[in-house]
């Protein structure tokens, strides 16, 4: 099942890889709802808002109801607006205040908290033994320049998928952290890809596929002694 709620379209001064970007980001998930029908699969889409702190309930409530228990949980929702402590931040950015702070850490950190404990709730109720939490972070959540808050709640989200990986394995449940590095999913100008390329041993940018089979793995049987990991999918470029 999938899980979303559309972004704000990009107003009229949003131009390039940034407009398509986050143009795609102001659908909805039903497209993909329809693709993965259209293929033969049992899909559902449900558009919530995962700050409220009532979403977690209302997202598996809706999974049970039409495609049934949840045993793979997927922590993808992310909220990225450029920040900084600078007092003169760079074109595109902000300085960071409460404000930006706090939407940062209701979608990244909150919310992801609260899905993986409403999981293991339902998980002990129907008295289940296997299942799979994998969170999708990001290679430079140890801290980079001008995503400040977008780096740090991502720091915190590995941290607690690292202890869902403690406390939950004994019920039978895996959690584990995919840290893509530069993927393009529209936000990549043609010059971004370039410097990307140059950057990864293997010669190109990320593709949103790349990502799904690593998650897809550790969703299988396969990945059944791996937990409280966190796999570096970038093309190596954190090597150089």
């Amino acid at each position: 099942m999938l899980a979303s709620l559309p972004e704000q379209p990009p107003g009229s001064g949003v131009t390039g890889a940034e407009r398509t970007y986050r143009a795609a980001k102001a659908t909805d998930t039903d497209h993909v709802r329809d693709a993965l029908r259209a293929d033969g699969a049992h899909a559902e889409s449900l558009t919530v808002d995962v700050t409220d702190p009532a979403a977690a309930a209302t997202v598996f409530d809706h999974a049970e109801r039409h495609v049934g228990p949840v045993e793979i949980l997927v922590n993808n929702a992310a909220h990225c607006r450029p920040d900084t402590f600078r007092a003169d931040p760079p074109r595109g950015c902000t300085t960071i205040d409460a404000a930006s702070l706090d939407a940062h850490h209701a979608v990244n950190t909150r919310a992801p908290a609260l899905l993986m404990a409403e999981f293991h709730r339902r998980h002990l109720r129907r008295k289940a033994t296997w299942g799979r939490i994998i969170t999708i972070s990001t290679d430079a959540a140890f801290g980079a320049a001008d995503q400040v808050s977008y780096w740090a709640t991502k720091n915190a989200l590995e941290s607690l998928t690292r202890s869902a990986a403690i406390e939950l394995g004994p019920v039978g449940i895996t959690a584990n952290i995919i840290a893509p590095g530069p993927v393009q999913t529209g936000w990549l100008s043609d010059a971004d890809v370039a410097r990307v390329a140059e950057l990864s041993p293997l010669g190109r940018a990320g593709r949103p596929d790349d990502i799904a089979d690593l998650a897809v793995f550790l969703a299988s049987h396969q990945a059944r002694w791996l937990t409280g990991q966190t796999l570096y999918a970038g093309g190596g470029k954190r090597m150089v």
